[in-house]
């Protein structure tokens, strides 16, 4: 059981703790903790079971009051704290899409890509989740706007119900009808139910994850025989320190991709890969030569992954592996035909 499970207000008083709250959240704002009071007060979320009901708890007391661009810096931030915090992958990343989406309710049917928006949050979290939180949100801020605003979370509920998505995962016919989706953000009149015919020959497996959270040993156990295009490597062989000029390694890995990619070879790309927009170089370069590709995500406990750093041969300063937690965009279901989230402790 987690802090925020044992602490998430519970019957028959549905009091929240604050005083027992902070090491959770220290610098929760005022807003924070209405949102809050206002959540456990909501009789479809005391209706939930206790599971569902300390995730959401979570969310609300890890967002904050700012405006929406602050979003994504939320989703970094409670990432990184319940990582410290040992909490489960998969109750974390749900947590974290409540927190990186909290807004999305907010005047949804106006949203330019809406339908992939909610599908994403369904692949890891849940609409009706969102749409919760959101009603918590505006009854803490109040107004004379609040009626309005419930009724677009109202709207928001019923659309992700009518497109499939409101309390499940949104099924695709395939992963590859998945990854084709995603791969396609803006096109007009594209179809989720379509069935994108696999015309993939061979596999690449993508890393992802910081140093020291045992990509290496992952890939030893898991794909052994198969080329790696490794950033490590590489750095060895043109002389380049992690903290140096990294354009010369990243052509080298390109070069290297692009000659297994034209041989139909099976190969490993082994990098930190933190971010999606890292990932999704790699990805649409394998992909746009017919290519399965795979994310695996290692990652090891704090204590775990400096401890590892330290004794490794090539060391990372520890300023570097925490500017990359700083920036930790865990991969999801949306980037590529597979996404394995592996604990490595």
């Amino acid at each position: 059981m987690n802090a925020f499970e044992r602490l998430c207000p519970a019957p028959p008083s549905w009091a929240v703790r604050w005083d027992e709250l902070r090491d959770l959240r220290p610098e929760a704002d005022a807003h924070a903790r209405r949102t809050v009071e206002a959540l456990a007060g909501l009789d479809r979320w005391r209706g939930r079971p206790p599971a569902e009901r300390a995730r959401l708890f979570a969310a609300a007391l890890l967002v904050d009051g700012g405006d929406p661009d602050s979003a994504r810096r939320g989703e970094l931030a409670a990432r990184r704290r319940l990582w410290e915090m040992g909490v489960p992958i998969a109750w974390r990343e749900h947590v974290c899409a409540l927190v990186r989406h909290r807004r999305l309710p907010f005047g949804a049917l106006e949203h330019p890509d809406l339908d992939r928006v909610a599908f994403r949050v369904s692949l890891l979290a849940r609409n009706d989740d969102l749409a919760l939180l959101a009603t918590a949100d505006v009854l803490a801020r109040g107004g004379p706007g609040a009626r309005a605003l419930l009724d677009e979370v109202a709207l928001f509920m019923e659309y992700t119900r009518e497109i499939g998505c409101l309390d499940g995962p949104r099924a695709f016919a395939s992963d590859h009808a998945r990854f084709e989706y995603f791969r396609t953000p803006g096109r007009v009149g594209r179809d989720p139910g379509y069935a994108a015919f696999d015309d993939t020959r061979f596999t690449v497996t993508v890393m992802s994850g910081l140093p020291g959270s045992g990509k290496d040993h992952w890939i030893a156990a898991n794909r052994p025989g198969l080329p790696v295009v490794g950033l490590d490597d590489l750095r060895d062989e043109l002389g380049v320190r992690p903290t140096g000029d990294q354009g010369p390694v990243i052509a080298a890995a390109y070069a290297r991709a692009r000659e297994h990619l034209r041989a139909a070879t099976p190969y490993v790309w082994n990098a930190t890969n933190v971010t999606r927009a890292l990932r999704s170089r790699c990805i649409g370069l394998a992909a746009g030569y017919g290519a399965r590709v795979e994310v695996v995500s290692v990652e090891a406990p704090p204590d775990v992954v400096h401890r590892r750093n330290r004794a490794r041969p090539r060391r990372v300063p520890a300023t570097v592996i925490d500017r990359l937690a700083g920036r930790w965009e865990l991969p999801d279901p949306t980037e590529a035909h597979e996404v394995r989230w592996v604990l490595n402790e």
